[in-house]
C-alpha cells in the first residue's frame, strides 16, 4: 500500500472523525515478519490477543498463536472446531461439559453450521496491524474499526453512501473473531463487498469497551469509502453536530 494512500486517510479521519480510534488492518502471508505470537498457554481469545495491536503492536499469528478452537476455524487455520461443539454452544453435557446456551439446542447448532462457509487461510500466517503502522509492502485484506455509536453511525452511512440497496452493511450471528475475519474477508471476493457488523458475541464483549462494536471492512470496498468522503455527508452540518461529541484530543 503506498505511503500516500495511508496518509491519505489518516489525514481525512483526523478531519471528520476527530481523535477517533484508528482502525487496525489483516493481511495473510509467508513471510515471517513482525512479532510472532507465542502459543498461549491456555484458551486465550482472538479478541483479547488483538487489544495490543489497537495501542499500535503489529502482531503475527500462526495456527499455533491462535488460543481458541473457534479462532482457528474463522482464522482458516483449521476447518474443524472441536467436538461436542454442538453442546458447548447450546446447553452442554451434564457432570461432563458447560454449555454456552447461545443456541436453543445441539441440533439448531448443527443445522447453523451448515450455513458457515467452508474456508482455508491462504497462507501461514494472518498479521494485523494499526493502520498508521502498515508499511509500503503491507497489502491490507480488511480493514476493522473498533467503534464507539456515534462513529459507527458514520461510518454505516458512508458504506451506504454509494449504494442504491440498503444492505451495505450486515451483522451475522458469528463470533466476534469471525465478525472481524473470516466474514469479512469472504466479502472481499464477492461481485458487492459488504461491511460487517459484530462483536455481538457475549464472550467476547468483556475484550472490549462497553460502548464499542466492530465494523469490518473489505479491503476494495474500504478504499471506496475513503474516496468518497469529501463529498458526502461528512462535510455536512448535520455530521457536524455529531462530530461535536467525538473525542477531540
Amino acid at each position: 500500500m503506498k505511503t500516500e494512500q495511508k496518509n491519505e486517510f489518516l489525514t481525512l479521519w483526523r478531519r471528520y472523525f476527530a481523535s477517533a480510534e484508528l482502525p487496525i488492518a489483516f493481511y495473510y502471508t509467508d513471510q515471517e515478519e513482525v512479532e510472532l505470537v507465542p502459543p498461549p498457554s491456555g484458551h486465550e481469545c482472538l479478541i483479547a490477543a488483538l487489544a495490543k495491536v489497537r495501542e499500535g503492536h503489529s502482531l503475527r499469528f500462526n495456527k499455533a498463536s491462535v488460543g481458541c478452537g473457534g479462532g482457528k476455524k474463522f482464522t482458516g487455520f483449521s476447518p474443524q472446531i472441536g467436538p461436542n461443539f454442538e453442546y458447548f454452544l447450546s446447553c452442554g453435557i451434564p457432570g461432563k461439559l458447560e454449555g454456552e446456551r447461545y443456541k436453543k439446542s445441539p441440533e439448531l447448532v448443527k443445522e447453523s453450521l451448515g450455513h458457515a462457509p467452508s474456508w482455508t487461510a491462504p497462507h501461514r500466517y494472518i498479521v494485523f496491524k494499526r493502520w498508521d503502522k502498515l508499511d509500503e509492502a503491507d497489502h491490507p485484506d480488511v480493514v476493522v474499526f473498533f467503534a464507539t455509536p456515534d462513529v459507527l453511525s458514520g461510518l454505516f452511512t458512508l458504506v451506504n453512501f454509494d449504494e442504491a440497496e440498503p444492505n451495505g452493511v450486515f451483522c451475522p450471528f458469528a463470533a466476534g473473531c469471525s465478525s472481524i475475519v473470516m466474514h469479512p474477508y469472504l466479502e472481499k471476493d464477492s461481485g458487492r463487498p459488504r461491511a460487517v457488523l459484530g462483536m455481538f458475541d457475549v464472550s467476547a464483549r468483556p475484550h472490549v469497551e462497553k460502548d464499542t462494536l466492530t465494523l469490518a471492512v473489505p479491503f476494495n470496498k474500504f478504499e471506496k469509502m475513503v474516496r468518497n468522503m469529501p463529498e458526502s455527508f461528512l462535510i455536512t452540518a448535520s455530521w457536524d453536530k455529531v462530530k461535536k461529541r467525538l473525542p477531540s484530543s
